[in-house]
């Protein structure tokens, strides 16, 4: 029986209720429909909220665009009311990235929520999204009101923002806590007012499970208009129970969740785009659930995050950690070899994660370097392909094998994406036992290399000292890290550094097989930032 003979004998799902959540595919097969599971990525605004984490416009920009790669449905620019910078940042990415609904979030405050209409309204599909403390810890220790002045600030709120975009967002924060009967009512009465989506936030990873589960059916159950609204949650992980918090809440029925790349986020951060992701990509069956992310992206996009943000990802982190498709045990690895679903419940590839049968090496020609570029995500005009053969070269002389890893350390430390006020020209060391380590560094400004030596307490040090004497910057360095971009002797080093300048956290990246000579290119880094 073909398609429309299938479709055709159905007059009455009625009568074969097994049938009534199947469809048929062109080929006539029957497949259980699902429910579309929208994903809210907020890692441009709680994210960046991570201690220690900033972002500049530029790089809020470009992990936008990734984002929209990624195919998430809607991206959480920023809070516009919170500096000039942000606003900008929001106002730009409304106006550029197209796909994904861009949203911005306000305080129930007139002027919040004017200043978050003012930054999407640009936007293909623009969103504010308003929230307000709903339980009685918040109301009365933070807010010092009486729950009959939150509800009208949360209905006035939504109806300023309604007035100024279709779509409109509202939270009850600190849900998980709140009287049952208030939420209920403070819910109604916003949808009532405009609202196209409620998020119930379990504001500090507060909730489990099945009380999570529990308190969404409530909310459909007790709140008549539910149906008229899309029912969102957002999870942190304080108990470290957001992602399953977040599933259990789409088993319940909710139909949105809120979350980070890498979990980022406020203290333990938020649920992991990645793992509800890729949970309802392999456990759809399971959760009835499915979503539009572009799975392969996940990588690329976490990596980026990770870079930018100066997050490095935790090894066992699980989707995107380096040792999440790894077997070291010999029973594994046997299992694995003859059949490779005996101990891995994903494909690699479903992630982003190629296997390229280019082996690159020092013969390479720029062809196979662009190629595999792009395989990892890199859009490079030749002028930065250039740079980056160069560079790819020398690290080429002193290594057998060029690994991705090693090629995301050269394109990210090679091409910046910010004016280059100084560039690292040479740098000269001498230590030894009973020495005093002295650096002499050479920078480049415009056409002009300027050199200065320095002593430390070490070649870091000096070297941080030399750099500081040749741009006549005062900074504190509150931060160093070092990690090997590959295994090996001969692996490359990648220095992240955060430097302090009038209260402001900026981050630096540098990538060398001298460890020295990338300190200081994260150094410079960091300073080319501050200045631009």
């Amino acid at each position: 029986m073909g398609l429309k003979e299938k479709r055709d004998s159905l007059n009455d799902p009625g009568d074969l209720p097994h049938l009534k959540n199947l469809s048929y595919s062109e080929d006539g097969k029957e497949t259980k429909m699902s429910r579309k599971i929208f994903i809210f990525d907020t890692t441009l605004r709680d994210g960046e909220q991570s201690p220690g984490a900033s972002l500049n416009a530029a790089e809020k920009m470009e992990i936008a665009r990734q984002l929209a790669k990624l195919n998430v449905d809607i991206i959480e620019a920023g809070n516009p009311i919170s500096s000039l910078a942000d606003f900008e940042a929001v106002d730009a990415i409304a106006q550029e990235i197209k796909g994904p609904t861009i949203c911005a979030l306000a305080r129930c405050v007139a002027g919040d929520i004017n200043r978050a209409g003012e930054a999407v309204k640009r936007a293909e599909k623009p969103m504010v999204h308003v929230y307000i403390g709903v339980s009685d810890i918040h109301i009365e220790g933070q807010l010092r009101k009486t729950r009959e002045q939150v509800l009208k600030m949360a209905v006035s709120s939504v109806e300023r923002a309604k007035s100024m975009c279709h779509e409109v967002e509202f939270s009850p924060m600190d849900a998980a806590r709140a009287e049952p009967g208030y939420l209920y009512e403070i819910v109604e009465a916003t949808i009532e007012a405009g609202a196209t989506v409620i998020n119930i936030p379990d504001t500090v990873g507060y909730a489990v499970p099945e009380q999570f589960a529990q308190l969404i059916s409530d909310i459909q159950q007790n709140v008549p208009s539910m149906s008229k609204a899309r029912l969102s949650v957002h999870c942190h992980d304080d108990l470290g129970m957001a992602t399953s918090n977040s599933l259990n809440a789409v088993k319940a029925g909710a139909t949105q969740i809120e979350c980070a790349m890498n979990g980022m986020g406020e203290r333990a951060g938020n649920t992991a785009l990645e793992e509800v992701v890729m949970a309802i990509r392999i456990r759809g069956d399971y959760l009835d659930a499915h979503t539009d992310v572009k799975t392969q992206e996940i990588m690329n996009t976490s990596r980026l995050v990770s870079r930018l943000m100066g997050f490095p990802v935790p090894p066992n982190k699980a989707i995107v950690g380096r040792n999440a498709f790894a077997h070291s045990s010999g029973v594994h690895q046997d299992g694995i070899l003859k059949k490779r679903s005996t101990y891995e419940i994903m494909n690699p590839e479903d992630v982003g994660l190629h296997k390229s049968e280019i082996v690159l090496t020092s013969r390479s020609g720029r062809h196979a370097l662009r190629h595999r570029l792009s395989e990892l995500g890199y859009d490079l005009d030749d002028e930065q392909i250039n740079r980056a053969y160069e560079r790819f070269l020398k690290v080429a002389d002193k290594k057998k094998q060029i690994f991705d890893e090693d090629l995301a350390a050269i394109v990210d430390d090679e091409i910046p994406g910010i004016p280059q006020t100084y560039r690292l020209e040479y740098i000269q060391i001498r230590t030894g036992t009973g020495d005093v380590p002295t650096a002499t560094i050479g920078l480049r400004k415009g056409d002009e290399i300027i050199e200065e030596k320095a002593n430390g307490d070490g070649p870091v040090d000096a070297a941080y000292k030399a750099i500081d004497k040749l741009t006549g910057v005062k900074t504190e360095l509150t931060d160093y890290s070092l990690n090997a971009a590959t295994k090996g002797k001969d692996a490359m080093g990648e220095v992240l550094v955060r430097i302090k300048h009038n209260d402001r956290l900026i981050i630096g990246h540098g990538a060398s097989t001298d460890i020295i000579e990338a300190s200081a290119k994260a150094y410079v880094n960091a300073i080319n930032k501050m200045l631009y």
